[in-house]
């Protein structure tokens, strides 16, 4: 197997969704033993003022699949559209809920995107 240059890796990161990253990270974390919040949790420490100030004023937000419902093929077909994952990947995210299907997006994309999740019959959260 060839060796992947950093630039490489980053060319084929940049493809990925947040949720096909975060199972990526996830993976690693196990594979190496590591923990990649460690260094975000001490940042965020030793600003105790920062974190106030966004809950105040928050713009981004996630929608997380709670409860697939009865109508779980639905629900994989919203997912589907939503994060424009493939059907196994869809099914396993609601599969294993509860699980985040949006991270980090507008309020709007939000609140739509849970519209449509609870039009189909699923459990959603808003954080």
């Amino acid at each position: 197997m060839a060796k992947l240059s950093q630039e490489d890796l980053l060319a084929q990161f940049e493809e990925m969704t947040l949720i096909e990253l975060a199972a990526f990270v996830s993976a690693f974390e196990e594979k190496f033993d590591v923990t990649a919040a460690a260094p975000v949790a001490v940042a965020a420490a030793g600003a105790p003022g920062a974190p106030a100030e966004t809950a105040e004023e928050q713009d981004e937000f996630d929608v997380i699949l709670t409860g697939a419902g009865e109508k779980k093929i639905q629900v994989i077909k919203v997912v589907r559209e939503l994060t424009s994952l493939g059907l196994k990947e869809a099914k396993d995210l609601v599969d294993g809920t509860p699980k985040p299907v949006l991270e980090k997006v507008a309020k709007d994309a939000a609140e739509k995107a849970a519209e449509s999740l609870k039009a189909a019959g699923a459990s959603v959260e808003v954080k």
